[in-house]
């Protein structure tokens, strides 16, 4: 059996520092603890990913897995790992404000239920608070079913990630 299922990269949009994962039938999780963890956040059931440009689009690839992948990769300046629910089986990545151009891999790929995302970034240090015409960031979200579990941060190195989690 292989250890990936599916994915699919492209350009998604980033409005305010932020694009989204999202189900559209409900909620995709319960509230993370306040402390942040610098990259994402769930609050109200969506959960957010933090960018470092304030506006443009950022290189985000999907990979669907049957169990959890290997975590050892140091290219990335950021990762971190959450649990989301897709209540419809339509848990996605989205823009905040824009439609994708073109859509990425559904994530939830067991349909409704329970998923562990592993989300990496690097670049966020690079146009900081810019909305530059190229791409500056790129991140891979990775995702499998799992039962829910705490997030939680397995490398975090970039200074914008830095600045998210000082009170």
């Amino acid at each position: 059996m292989s250890d990936q299922a599916g994915h699919g990269r492209g350009p998604v949009p980033v409005q305010y520092h932020q694009f989204q994962i999202s189900d559209e039938d409900g909620p995709a999780g319960p509230d993370l603890p306040r402390e942040h963890n610098g990259l994402i956040e769930v609050q109200d059931g969506i959960a957010t990913v933090h960018t470092g440009i304030h506006t443009g689009d950022v290189d985000v690839t999907v990979t669907l897995h049957p169990r959890a992948p290997d975590t050892h990769d140091t290219r990335w300046d950021e990762i971190v790992e959450v649990s989301l629910h897709s209540v419809s089986g339509g848990l996605m990545v989205r823009g905040l404000m824009d439609d994708l151009d073109e859509e990425l891999p559904v994530l939830s790929i067991d349909g409704p239920g329970d998923y562990r995302l592993r989300i990496h970034a690097r670049g966020r240090d690079t146009a900081t608070d810019l909305a530059p015409d190229e791409i500056t960031e790129w991140y891979l979200i990775r995702a499998w079913p799992a039962p829910a579990q705490d997030a939680a941060a397995l490398r975090q190195t970039d200074s914008y990630g830095a600045t998210l989690r000082t009170p």
